[in-house]
């Protein structure tokens, strides 16, 4: 190995290592006993919460038990101070005090965390106001071109190798996959997502596609390889892209596709499919005008769309941990919000499919391979950023089973296209899952 070469992974190193969570870090001892107010405290939190079956061990080993029922979870403080940071904002503190390892967990951390969301769902429509300002979840952070580069930064170019640890191996998918059999492989089950996309679109050879955000390549290669089609693919993540350039040289499909490093707002040219799966959430609801008007003259005459996003039933804020360590400017969009791109572009909305059982499916999967692999996270990073993933994965896993979260699969096309299928029967005539992957 060259000088140059040991300088180059060491500043990729560097910049990997930026990543890594600053998280607070107080004295973890137990370093007094508890007082009764403290005690409390707890009691009224979990009043707050919907009193969930949740035991509460305190820094000195007191167990404050859930009232009228029996504990599911224990819940360990470990110091004083991660009690008052907890009651103080719990939407921010749970995630930091978790991944500080100042807040450990006995059970399975899902289920918990789909316990606890079901709970404080119920039970917020009775909070005072004063308690919903104090925990409400803030604003994302801006997604202009400048900041949406650095929000992709922070969440996507992480090294290719931590994502390879629990991604699927066949295509490098970082989005729902689609369990067309609840008993498919990940790798199978994300393979049927690509072929579900390429078939809403209807896509025969020779057509020009443009993908906006293309993540790791595979959904470009996908449609490439099995439809024989010309794709252009914008991203901003240099690391994803210099992986997906690689991708398709190797397996003979680099004169087919063409990935962009670009943002999306700088498409350009017709096409015959417009297609964005797993973007919309970095967008910003203040762009989706903008964005309905790209689509709008980047799609040919006949041309369809897919957007492929999380999503909620309702307008609502993501969650501030989420958005302050794990996802900058991240906002999933209602329903209604989806449709006001379809609606501002005049288009005619052929289909909405919401697969949010399939990602917590998808979540689960990538959870088991992430936990396999925890010891390789580590030393990449460290144990602070590997349980903020963690958590991440099974809260997200928890709020896809609780229906705070949805995955919306919306294809549309333009107001005055008459050249359209007279039903969706063809997209199931055969199974969209390889036999083996």
């Amino acid at each position: 190995m060259t000088d140059s070469t040991v300088r180059k992974t060491d500043s990729t190193e560097q910049s990997h290592k930026a990543h890594v969570l600053t998280l607070p870090l107080e004295n973890a001892q137990a370093d007094r006993e508890p007082h009764s107010y403290e005690r409390w405290l707890i009691t009224k939190l979990m009043r707050m919460a919907g009193s969930p079956p949740v035991t509460f061990r305190l820094w000195n080993g007191e167990l404050i038990e859930p009232e009228d029922q029996e504990a599911q979870f224990v819940l360990t403080l470990t110091d004083h101070k991660a009690l008052y940071s907890l009651v103080a904002n719990p939407n921010l503190a749970f995630g930091d005090l978790y991944a500080a390892g100042r807040l450990t967990i006995d059970g399975d951390l899902p289920d918990l965390m789909e316990t606890l969301y079901r709970a404080v769902h119920n039970a917020r429509q009775k909070w005072p106001k004063w308690l919903d300002a104090l925990w409400k979840n803030h604003n994302p952070r801006a997604t202009g071109i400048a900041e949406a580069k650095e929000n992709i930064h922070h969440h996507y170019d992480l090294g290719n190798e931590f994502y390879q640890l629990w991604l699927d191996q066949a295509e490098m998918q970082y989005t729902c996959a689609y369990y067309e059999q609840p008993d498919l492989s990940l790798e199978q089950a994300q393979l049927a997502k690509l072929e579900h996309v390429c078939r809403k679109l209807r896509l025969k050879p020779g057509m020009t596609v443009v993908e906006a955000g293309c993540g790791w390549g595979g959904l470009a290669r996908y449609m490439a390889r099995h439809y024989g089609v010309t794709v252009h693919s914008y991203n901003i993540s240099r690391e994803q892209l210099t992986y997906a350039e690689q991708e398709a040289k190797k397996q003979g499909l680099d004169h087919l596709i063409t990935y962009v490093e670009d943002d999306y707002r700088n498409i350009e040219g017709q096409y015959d499919a417009f297609v964005s799966v797993g973007m919309l959430e970095h967008v910003g609801k203040e762009n989706f005008e903008a964005l309905s008007e790209l689509i709008k003259r980047s799609l040919k005459p006949d041309g369809i769309a897919l957007l492929h996003s999380i999503g909620r039933n309702r307008p609502m804020l993501m969650n501030a941990w989420i958005e302050k360590r794990i996802f900058p400017g991240a906002y999933p969009p209602s329903i209604g919000e989806f449709m006001e791109i379809c609606e501002h572009g005049d288009f005619s909305v052929l289909d909405v499919e919401n697969l949010r059982l399939h990602y917590a499916q998808t979540l689960t999967h990538w959870l088991d391979r992430f936990n396999a692999s925890e010891d390789e996270v580590a030393d990449m990073y460290d144990a602070h950023f590997t349980r903020a993933w963690r958590l991440y994965l099974a809260g997200s896993i928890a709020a896809f089973r609780a229906g705070s979260l949805q995955l919306f699969q919306v294809v549309f096309t333009h107001g005055d296209n008459n050249q359209l299928p007279r039903s969706r029967a063809d997209l199931y005539q055969s199974t969209a899952a390889p036999e083996e992957a």
